[in-house]
């Protein structure tokens, strides 16, 4: 069996927000498959996705000021500036975390461990509204 769903996730702002549930919430066909994988994508280059803490929120405000840290804005050294000083910090971040990630998928479930959440990370001050395209393979 293949699904593939194309969902929009409400705007969000800078920093990294879970979305498993907003997920979750828009494929219900999922509880119809015994064993196989769910594809997260997102189609963007300036916002990605990671698999990570999903109770304390401080591990995503940690992540936040990490990356800014690491890969902060307003370098001499940076040409892409169309969109403003977040602009290509946001791809080098998108490019270091990922665009996409597999979750087993057990008996209708995804296979995660218990403090395992999917997070959006919003790298834009104001990036908008964000599609994820999601497919299923399983049976």
């Amino acid at each position: 069996m293949w699904i593939q769903k194309e969902i929009k996730l409400k705007p969000r702002a800078r920093g990294f927000h879970l979305i498993t549930d907003e997920i979750l919430s828009q494929l219900p066909e999922l509880k119809e498959v015994s064993v196989g994988l769910l594809n997260v994508f997102i189609k963007h280059t300036s916002a990605s996705l990671t698999i990570n803490e999903n109770a304390d929120p401080t591990v995503r405000q940690d992540f936040e000021s990490y990356f800014n840290k690491f890969v902060p804005e307003d370098e001499p050294y940076y040409r892409h500036l169309d969109e403003g000083s977040d602009d290509l910090p946001s791809h080098i971040k998108s490019s270091i975390l990922g665009s996409s990630h597999s979750i087993p998928i057990t008996n209708g479930r995804l296979n995660m461990g218990i403090w395992q959440g999917i997070y959006l990370c919003e790298h834009r001050n104001y990036g908008g509204g964000r599609t994820i395209v999601l497919t299923i393979n399983g049976e």
